[in-house]
């Protein structure tokens, strides 16, 4: 691998908005497939990967035997702040580990694959996976936003500048990684709202946006909405619009698994021992 082109990465699990809204923690088998395909296909390809979460996270992942999956796991989301809601802002564990995070970096859902070698070096301070639309029913107005002690929006953002989706993406400057985590909070432990769609993306891919916008620095694109849907899976998978599907269809669910289970085997057969040993894959052994 060319020297020039390793790039570390994070994955991040926040354990508190399961156990909210489930009452105990608990990851799905499609989800454990994906988050273990994405972490050893980034360490084939790419460079190192470090699991952020907390410890009930880890204790999920260490009593199932895949601590090794990743090149390091931290417990660091233990000190999210607790002013944080977890209902409304689930993905800000995210954010939190890249606010503890030396750049560069790349930011990658457990749910997301890349499957091949990028060449970091000719990337930008920051790439994303895609843009989006300002959708009125995902990114609605600013004005329809609700806050506590006083907070107001800046003013001094461009709210017409596209939202730059998450699930995977490059950050390279300091700068806009301070800045952009710092107003991400700081919008989250003011909001009074209960939407937890449209408040968290406005955090999460809004910010990063106008952040980037403001500062002067353009935002690269790993691809677009209508590749990504046409032929995406050829360089990356992205599970999110999938999951419900496969919650309401045991066949797409197990077929997805099996699917899954296939590929790890035989690209990484070192970690067919630790597939058969997650309970929650071990119906697929029998």
């Amino acid at each position: 691998m060319d020297i020039r082109n390793i790039m570390n990465a994070i994955h991040s699990t926040w354990s508190k908005p399961r156990l909210y809204s489930s009452g105990g923690f608990y990851i799905e088998d499609f989800d454990i497939l994906t988050t273990i395909l994405s972490a050893l296909k980034w360490q084939e390809l790419n460079g190192q990967i470090k699991m952020v979460t907390d410890s009930t996270g880890f204790e999920f992942y260490n009593s199932r035997g895949m601590t090794g999956i990743w090149d390091e796991i931290t417990t660091d989301l233990d000190n999210m702040p607790q002013t944080i809601d977890p209902e409304i802002f689930w993905a800000a564990g995210k954010l939190f580990a890249l606010s503890r995070s030396d750049l560069p970096m790349a930011i990658i859902d457990t749910d997301f694959i890349v499957w091949e070698r990028i060449a970091f070096n000719t990337l930008g301070d920051l790439t994303v996976i895609h843009r989006e639309e300002l959708s009125p029913g995902i990114y609605p107005d600013p004005d329809k936003f609700l806050f506590k002690n006083g907070y107001e929006l800046d003013d001094g953002y461009n709210y017409s500048e596209r939202p730059a989706n998450t699930a995977f993406y490059v950050i390279k400057s300091d700068k806009l990684k301070v800045k952009y985590t710092d107003a991400a909070f700081e919008f989250m432990e003011n909001s009074a709202g209960h939407d937890p769609l449209t408040y968290m993306v406005f955090a999460e891919q809004r910010l990063l946006a106008m952040t980037a916008n403001r500062l002067g620095i353009p935002i690269g694109e790993f691809s677009y909405m209508e590749r990504l849907f046409r032929d995406g899976a050829r360089a990356f998978t992205h599970t999110w619009g999938m999951k419900e599907q496969m919650r309401r269809d045991p066949k797409l669910r197990q077929d997805f698994c099996l699917r899954c289970i296939k590929r790890i085997v035989s690209d990484f057969p070192e970690h067919k021992k630790v597939l058969k040993e997650i309970k929650e894959l071990q119906p697929f052994f029998t």
